[in-house]
């Protein structure tokens, strides 16, 4: 999220995560995009950039190498489609100039996921143990 002493950027940061993933999932046609989910926007100070960070659904059981693969592929398609978005965005939020867009992969989500797995691990050892 943008910084609270600008608000803004919090404000147009809360526009581009509602009105971008619509966008995404509408009107790009790009398989390597995949099935993203937005986690967040940050907005900077001087509103020229915004970070937007992602996560892919994946599978699972999928590979490790497979999962890799998809991200790369999903930041290269959304790193391509950035201009297309931002003009998309200019013309849905009313801005006079709207941020360039900078995708990055998130991983909070990915290591929340692992973290709970190795308590579950530990709990369920302990319960075994006791």
């Amino acid at each position: 999220m943008a910084r609270r002493d600008n608000p803004r950027a919090v404000r147009i940061a809360e526009q581009i995560q509602r009105e971008l993933p619509g966008l995404i999932r509408l009107e790009l046609d790009d398989p390597d995009v995949g099935m993203v989910t937005l986690t967040g926007v940050e907005v900077a100070a001087d509103l020229a950039h915004a970070k937007v960070f992602f996560t892919v659904l994946e599978a699972p059981d999928a590979r490790v190498d497979a999962v890799a693969s998809r991200r790369r592929q999903s930041t290269q398609a959304l790193a391509r489609a950035a201009g297309y978005l931002r003009s998309e965005l200019g013309s849905r939020l009313r801005l006079r100039s709207v941020p360039q867009l900078h995708f990055f992969y998130d991983e909070s989500i990915e290591r929340g996921a692992h973290l709970s797995r190795l308590i579950d691990r530990a709990v369920s050892d302990d319960e075994g143990r006791g």
